[in-house]
C-alpha cells in the first residue's frame, strides 16, 4: 500500500475521542484545522485564506500521551500517513474526510507554554505502573538529601 506521510501544523478543533476497538486496542482521535494566510500587500492585513480539516487519529503509546496533553483549541504538529476516506453521509450524498494515522503529535511550543514537562521515566512509570529503581537514580545510589539538605 502506499502511504503518503505529512507533518500538518494547526489547531485542534475537536475534543479528543477515546475508544477502544472490537479487537481491544485503544485508539484516541481528535480533528485539526489549519487556515493559510497572506498578507495583503495594499492594505497590510493579514486575509484568512483555504482551510484544511483532518481527522488524526492515534495507536499505541500515542494514546495515553494525546489523552494527558492534547485539548480542543490547542496549537498542534501531527505527523503520520494520511488518505482519503469516501463514505455515504446520513442525507445519502457521496462525501470523503482527509485522515492521518498518526506516528507523532506534540504541542506548537511557538504558539504555546506548557506548564509540566513529563520525562520517559515519568512516562514510563505512569504507563506500566513500575518504576525502575536504576532509571530513577540512572545507576548510581539516590542522596540522602537534595541540594537544599531537605530530606530525600
Amino acid at each position: 500500500m502506499f502511504e503518503t506521510y505529512v507533518t500538518v501544523i494547526g489547531n485542534v478543533v475537536s475534543d479528543p475521542r477515546r475508544r477502544v476497538t472490537s479487537a481491544g486496542g485503544e485508539v484516541i482521535s481528535f480533528r485539526v484545522g489549519v487556515t493559510s494566510r497572506r498578507r495583503d500587500r495594499a492594505s497590510g492585513e493579514w486575509q484568512a485564506g483555504e482551510a484544511l480539516y483532518l481527522t488524526v487519529s492515534c495507536w499505541g503509546r500515542l494514546v495515553t500521551g494525546v489523552g494527558e496533553a492534547v485539548q480542543r483549541g490547542r496549537p498542534v504538529i501531527v505527523h503520520g500517513h494520511i488518505k482519503t476516506r469516501e463514505y455515504v453521509g446520513s442525507d445519502g450524498q457521496a462525501r470523503s474526510d482527509l485522515e492521518m494515522t498518526a506516528t507523532a503529535v506534540g504541542l506548537d511550543l511557538s504558539r504555546c507554554v506548557v506548564g509540566q514537562v513529563i520525562s520517559t521515566r515519568d512516562y514510563e512509570a505512569r504507563t506500566t505502573g513500575a518504576i525502575d529503581a536504576d532509571a530513577v537514580t540512572d545507576g548510581h545510589e539516590a542522596p540522602d538529601s537534595d541540594s537544599h539538605g531537605r530530606a530525600a
